[in-house]
């Protein structure tokens, strides 16, 4: 065997030897809709959901038929179930330093027992309407706290990275799928039993939920305990101008969004078209935002979904505008679909709203956040009511496709805005 030549290398160059042994990196699928589903406690919470929203939605529809039963006025059967929307401004407000003050185990189980029991309140005969009608804003006035504190909690459960995104988007998706169904499904039922057995039903949702949340979840600390009454302070969260421009992101858009729905049964007459027309152009917008929401939920990046955040916030009722046409039911019901579809930056909008909320803040931040958008579309149906009375309901559709972009567009530079001063304040600070 000829030996190797002076100055040779004696054994083999590095480039060819076999890798080392050892731990060798891996790819992180990204976490989906079923990652989500694999912990737990956001089962338990995700069920949970379920019932008390099965219990709003039957209690909503059973408690207007039985208002209506009982005093035989339109206008009180309709507030009844004006009623589920007006109280959010208040119980938002007054009472959202309740979701940080004690632990958000015993604030969800204690907002589905106050449900409970006014639900049970209403089932006793000697209630009169006024007590009725009181009865619906305590229930509605607890919604914000309960949805704001589950809301935190989901960070604490699933962490405040994707998951968290995913979760919430998950509640979001079966809210908008009662839409479809739960009035339907309240509907039937009332073929069966009673408003007041339909009612009593809701009861025992409520107090499932309760259970469910005891039993199911963990018990944490309040996230306040250790902050000061000033720190906690409603004013104190809103002048952080990164949150309070994002709040306005999440307001802005609903307030326009729902103009179509809350004038879908003056346009479908308008336009002449039929029954089962109206009832298309009811659920196309809801089908077009589970649609979106669960393509970019399952389909998606997180950084994907934070930079569509803009354009998608910005065109989302652009395609109102073909309403200026007169379209008939197809078309329209095409535009509404289009048009809940963007609903899909609410993805990368919440992963924005969970890192810029201080943790100590965050059941109040969310509180406020949901009471706000509640209020936002009860004042946009209100609104719209209003203009159609002096315009054209078409017209109306229209006008909000362009103010709607304009306010929109406004509340995007203002975060945009807030984004460069921070970035500026950050360099000053580290510079």
């Amino acid at each position: 065997m000829p030996k190797p030549p002076p100055g040779a290398p004696s054994e083999p160059p590095t480039a060819i030897r076999p890798p080392e042994p050892g731990p060798q990196p891996r790819l992180t699928p990204r976490p989906g809709y079923r990652a989500v589903f694999a912990v737990r406690e956001f089962r338990v919470v995700f069920v949970a959901h379920l019932l008390s929203l099965l219990g709003v939605v039957v209690s909503e529809i059973a408690l207007t038929v039985f208002v209506y039963d009982l005093a035989r006025s339109p206008l009180l059967s309709a507030l009844t179930f004006a009623l589920g929307f007006l109280p959010y401004l208040v119980g938002g407000t007054l009472l959202a330093g309740v979701a940080d003050r004690h632990p958000p185990r015993r604030v969800l189980v204690v907002c589905d027992l106050v449900c409970a029991g006014c639900v049970a309140l209403m089932v006793v005969p000697a209630t009169p309407v006024a007590g009725l009608l009181v009865l619906r804003c305590a229930v509605a006035a607890v919604a914000p706290v309960f949805q704001g504190t589950r809301t935190a909690t989901l960070a604490d459960i699933l962490g405040e990275g994707d998951l968290f995104v995913l979760g919430r988007s998950l509640l979001r998706i079966v809210s908008q799928s009662a839409l479809l169904t739960g009035f339907a499904v309240g509907g039937l039922l009332l073929t069966v039993v009673p408003p007041r057995g339909a009612i009593a039903i809701t009861a025992a949702t409520f107090l499932a939920s309760a259970l469910l949340l005891r039993l199911g979840t963990r018990k944490r600390p309040a996230r306040g305990a250790t902050t000061t009454e000033e720190e906690r302070g409603n004013l104190a969260l809103l002048r952080d101008r990164r949150v309070r421009a994002l709040m306005l992101m999440f307001w802005l858009p609903p307030l326009f969004a729902v103009v179509p729905e809350a004038l879908a049964a003056p346009y479908a007459d308008q336009a002449g078209v039929s029954t089962a027309a109206l009832g298309l152009l009811m659920c196309a917008f809801p089908v077009g935002t589970i649609a979106g929401e669960l393509f970019a939920g399952s389909r998606l990046s997180a950084a994907t979904r934070s930079r569509i955040v803009y354009p998608l916030v910005l065109v989302g009722v652009l395609p109102y505008l073909l309403y200026v046409l007169e379209p008939g039911a197809a078309l329209s019901g095409l535009a509404l679909l289009v048009a809940g579809a963007t609903g899909a930056y609410t993805l990368g909008l919440d992963a924005w709203f969970v890192a810029a909320v201080p943790e100590a803040q965050r059941g109040r931040a969310m509180t406020l956040m949901t009471a706000g958008m509640m209020t936002a579309q009860g004042v946009g149906m209100a609104g719209a009511g209003l203009a159609a009375e002096f315009l054209p309901v078409h017209l109306v559709v229209a006008g909000t496709g362009v103010l709607g972009t304009l306010c929109v567009l406004a509340a995007v530079l203002h975060l945009r805005a807030t984004e460069v001063r921070d970035g500026a304040d950050r360099h000053v600070t580290t510079g």
